[in-house]
């Protein structure tokens, strides 16, 4: 169990969490933080490369020259890989390239990052972030709470935070239902509302 500071909408000291969820520096597990990451980035891979066998490239329906007397080794088909314009030999077929993710390994990974969060001084918690759904009010409390590049977590799916993050460079915003590892660790600072916070570890106990 660890005890975090939150900040209320001022970003002034409101009160401590208890988080019941350990956040140590030995509950960081950067494997499993990989193998989510690679799991997550081949899930993102489209898997449409296709090339055409034998079988499905057009034409060579006749036998080119006959079977003996030629001098020539035997063919049946001038859609073979070994002629012009013949098919592939093992050549990429459409496939998926997701991986299958436990919970346990998945929990373990938000665990390790929330950690490595807190343990850098990069987590921040908040009450409530407020927004008037402008990139540039957005991006003007971030500079001058020295937060950023930052990932910022919302409760709600319908915070105005998330159309002002839409187009900041250095800043994405989620609603806690969309929280990913990836994403987490790609930014340097984690800013968070503080029911977002409580709600993604309730998943993890």
């Amino acid at each position: 169990m660890s005890e975090i500071n939150y900040l209320n909408k001022k970003f002034e000291n409101a009160g401590v969490i208890k988080t019941g969820v350990a956040l140590g520096k030995e509950d960081i597990n950067e494997p499993v933080v990989h193998q989510i990451i690679k799991a997550i980035l081949a899930g993102k891979r489209q898997g449409t490369a296709c090339t055409k066998t034998k079988a499905l490239v057009s034409g060579g329906g006749k036998k080119p020259f006959k079977q003996k007397g030629t001098g020539r080794a035997r063919q049946g088909s001038t859609r073979s890989p070994i002629f012009p314009g013949g098919g592939t030999i093992f050549g990429p077929t459409p496939r998926s390239y997701e991986q299958k993710v436990n919970k346990k390994m998945m929990t373990k990974a938000i665990q390790s990052v929330l950690a490595d969060k807190f343990q850098a001084g990069k987590l921040t918690i908040v009450e409530k972030i407020e927004s008037n759904g402008k990139t540039k009010d957005l991006v003007k409390l971030l500079e001058d709470k020295k937060l950023l590049p930052s990932l910022v977590i919302t409760n709600s799916p319908e915070s105005l935070v998330l159309r002002a993050a839409q187009n900041i460079k250095n800043a994405k915003a989620f609603p806690v239902d969309g929280f990913s590892v990836y994403e987490a660790v790609k930014y340097e600072n984690l800013l968070m509302e503080k029911e977002a916070f409580e709600k993604l570890l309730g998943k993890m106990v």
